[in-house]
């Protein structure tokens, strides 16, 4: 099994609150954060999975919303299409996709074995001091999560996935 992780900051810096604070007011569609309307399995066994640790850890679930959601699952399907595994310019593509934060980050990975996903995605998150630090943050309150399935980097029936938090 191979399982690779990428993490961007919780405080994106002043460069993303400018461009967030550009963007329109942009009405947020919260939903129940377990089964949530439109996401597939191994995007709701994600979500579950974290905000069962979360809760472990005395923090509130995270809500699920729509256009993190939308942007968490473009940028999973870019680094499939376009076989790179990096953030890409994440402010731009929160502002593409509606987004208003304080702060924001965003967690990536990629796994050649589906099996049990959300629990090797989120224990490995765990061990990792960034992807730690923001799927644990206190201040981020909302996630949307992308997980898309397809031949990746040469191998077969990867799971590319990305998290989108907010707060």
């Amino acid at each position: 099994m191979r399982l690779v992780l990428g993490t961007y900051p919780c405080d994106p810096g002043a460069v993303l609150r400018r461009r967030l604070a550009a963007v329109a007011a942009a009405s947020l569609v919260l939903v129940p954060s377990a089964g949530a309307a439109g996401l597939n399995r191994s995007e709701d066994a994600l979500l579950r999975e974290m905000n069962r640790v979360r809760v472990a850890h005395g923090l509130q679930p995270l809500a699920f919303d729509a256009n993190l959601e939308r942007a968490a699952r473009a940028h999973s399907r870019e680094m499939l299409r376009e076989g790179a595994f990096e953030h890409g310019d994440y402010g731009s593509r929160l502002v593409r996709f509606d987004v208003r934060a304080a702060s924001a980050g965003e967690n990536i990975a990629w796994i050649a074995r589906p099996r049990a996903l959300a629990r090797q995605i989120v224990a490995a998150w765990l061990r990792s001091p960034g992807h730690r630090a923001n799927l644990l943050a206190p201040a981020f309150t909302r996630v949307g999560v992308g997980v898309v399935a397809g031949p990746f980097l040469g191998r077969p029936g990867v799971r590319v996935i990305t998290a989108d938090f907010a707060g």
